[in-house]
């Protein structure tokens, strides 16, 4: 099957929507911030089972009642039999104890409390080497790159990969997802997919381009845009079936492994549209512009 699509002719279109998603959740990060679990915020989270389905804004408002102020319900909708709040006070084993005592006899069931607390110390130690693992990554990746192929091609990768992380982030921010440390697994996830998929098309282009010298921008526009179509099939396979598989975790998954899931899903997508319509688009402008400086320069010498 043959994909008559230009995807250099279309660079300015692909690098406009891209900007602008980045924008909206970069806006969100300043305006709203990031939903922080407290992996990275001191404070208790309460896993509490019910038994049945209850209400939710019942269930805060008795933990408000209890003295424990703006509770954050991490489930959705107005019922649920296991219900996740989050609070920026400490609750002891003590206390604990009082507040399923408070919800068996609200409820009239038999309540099962498991509680997590951080202390704010852990938090930001944790949201360091996140942002150290994730820079590191980048670096490893860089210098890899440069060495298989060369600078440019890594530069390209790299600013994609901000884009895929920058992009699950806006995601997290404008909905308002909880963010805990398995999110950075999932952002190192997404890195790994989104570079194999990204290296898979450099290394057509750079193989091509050795082959066909393309001197013409129309040449080199065709050479990338032939070495994309020789590549898509494969990179949608590939993407689509992990797809599937972290699909099926969101959806049937538990609440534990969830947002991971959820970022997942974020992160192949927005992975694939990277590989196939920036990272080369990226790699082409920069090139031409290099080979145009060598061209001027030639012929200032050969003058």
């Amino acid at each position: 099957m043959t994909y008559n699509i230009d995807f250099v002719g279309k660079r300015k279109l692909f690098f406009g929507i891209s900007v602008l998603l980045i924008i909206a959740g970069v806006v969100s990060l300043f305006v709203q911030q990031l939903n922080l679990g407290i992996d990275f915020v001191s404070g208790t989270r309460l896993d509490i089972s019910m038994g049945k389905a209850v209400n939710i804004d019942q269930s805060k408002k008795l933990l408000t009642d209890l003295g424990y102020t703006e509770p954050n319900a991490r489930v959705g909708g107005k019922q649920a039999d296991v219900l996740i709040f989050r609070t920026s006070q400490t609750i002891t084993a003590t206390k604990v104890s009082a507040i399923e005592d408070a919800f068996n006899k609200q409820f009239a069931t038999k309540v099962n409390i498991q509680s997590q607390v951080v202390d704010p110390i852990i938090g930001r130690e944790l949201a360091r080497n996140a942002i150290i693992a994730t820079l590191l990554a980048c670096v490893a990746i860089v210098i890899y790159v440069s060495i298989r192929f060369e600078h440019r091609f890594a530069i390209a990768a790299v600013v994609t990969l901000f884009y895929d992380a920058l992009f699950t982030i806006g995601i997290f921010s404008i909905f308002q997802i909880e963010v805990d440390v398995v999110f950075i697994a999932a952002i190192l996830t997404i890195i790994g997919y989104s570079i194999n998929d990204t290296i898979v098309i450099f290394d057509r282009i750079r193989e091509n381009f050795q082959k066909m010298q393309p001197k013409k921008w129309d040449d080199l526009a065709n050479m990338v845009n032939e070495s994309i179509r020789q590549t898509l099939v494969r990179s949608l396979n590939t993407v689509v079936t992990v797809l599937f598989a972290a699909l099926a975790l969101v959806i049937l998954g538990g609440e534990s492994i969830r947002n991971f899931s959820l970022a997942l899903v974020l992160g192949l997508i927005s992975g694939a549209y990277s590989s196939i319509f920036i990272a080369s688009q990226i790699w082409i402008v920069w090139t031409w512009k290099s080979m145009q400086k060598k061209l001027e320069s030639a012929k200032r010498n050969f003058v």
